[in-house]
């Protein structure tokens, strides 16, 4: 049976970069919100969202991203309906992934909100990783061309370091390139040798 590795951490972390690492190593990643993106343009995805949010969020019969995120970042009710319609495409989207890639002892699902979301729950280990704030806030800045508060507006709806480590099997401090590629050198050895 494939073991699912959950790989997470908070934004500017550099989780994706320790997820595409891992990938150079030859083992399958799963990345989550990239995948999110891909569903969000499916037609019944699209239908789903545009009967609960309106026509709004729709741009030409498409899907208005931002115009969506606008609507549900500061309303948890309306951000947990739209949660409610993409978290179950996504699980089955990464069951089907799953399958495809159960010749290999172990996958990795990079997730952002892995916690947050519950799909923590279907993980056999989990991996964190880590960065002081200020790293995190300039990585951030420099990757989205945003500002410092909306950045901690973001942080604010993710759940800490001390949350996210409390409830995982190991932790990436990632400080550097270097550095981190070699924790998560070590880390990959322990998985195959369970």
């Amino acid at each position: 049976m494939t073991k699912i590795i959950g790989l997470t951490g908070g934004i500017g972390s550099g989780k994706t970069m320790i997820a595409n690492y891992i990938k150079s190593l030859g083992i399958p990643v799963y990345i989550a919100d990239e995948e999110a993106k891909k569903l969000m343009q499916t037609t019944e995805i699209i239908e789903a969202v545009k009967k609960e949010f309106g026509d709004e969020v729709m741009d030409n019969n498409e899907l208005h991203r931002e115009k969506l995120a606008q609507l549900v970042f500061n309303n948890p009710d309306k951000l947990q309906k739209l949660n409610n319609i993409v978290h179950p495409a996504v699980k089955k989207h990464f069951d089907t992934w799953v399958l495809a890639n159960q010749n290999f002892p172990f996958v990795v699902k990079e997730a952002a909100i892995l916690f947050e979301s519950g799909s923590y729950k279907y993980c056999d280990s989990i991996i964190t990783v880590t960065a002081p704030l200020e790293t995190r806030i300039q990585r951030v800045l420099a990757r989205d061309k945003t500002n410092r508060e909306s950045i901690l507006q973001r942080m604010q709806n993710q759940w800490t370091d001390e949350q996210r480590i409390a409830k995982s099997n190991y932790v990436i401090h990632n400080l550097s390139v270097k550095e981190s590629q070699k924790q998560t050198n070590e880390i990959l050895k322990l998985l195959k040798n369970q």
